[in-house]
């Protein structure tokens, strides 16, 4: 049974910086695309980042290039997400999942993706 658990949110004011945790276990495969999703109230979710676990590979949404960065540690089977210089619109509950093989250009395809976290809720005051 796939399980992955999410950690690390709270609340910020605008240019600080958080560091999430989704640690995971029960895949059937061990390469993996593992993915960070966010949904803001009244929004659909959506993809943040991904990271290929078998070779590394890293795709991001273009609201977040450049202040944040996706990051495993396959020994720990953990995923991580640094967010820095976040801003307001960062504000959502904040997914992590995952599916087996690559992640491809269409890695923020919400229908590729069956297992989610709980979330871990991420607020950014101004």
């Amino acid at each position: 049974q796939v399980r992955l658990v999410e950690s690390g949110g709270g609340s910020v004011q605008a240019g600080g910086s958080l560091r999430l945790s989704c640690a995971y276990s029960g895949y059937t495969f061990r390469r993996n695309c593992m993915g960070w999703f966010r949904q803001a109230p009244g929004k659909e979710r959506e993809g943040v980042a991904a990271i290929y676990t078998g070779g590394g590979d890293t795709s991001y949404a273009d609201s977040v290039k450049g202040r944040f960065t996706i990051s495993q540690d396959n020994a720990k089977n953990t995923v991580y997400l640094q967010m820095n210089n976040m801003k307001p619109e960062d504000t959502a509950m904040y997914y992590c999942t995952g599916v087996f093989g690559g992640c491809g250009d269409r890695w923020y395809e919400l229908g590729r993706y069956n297992d989610w976290g709980q979330g871990t809720q991420v607020t950014v005051s101004s």
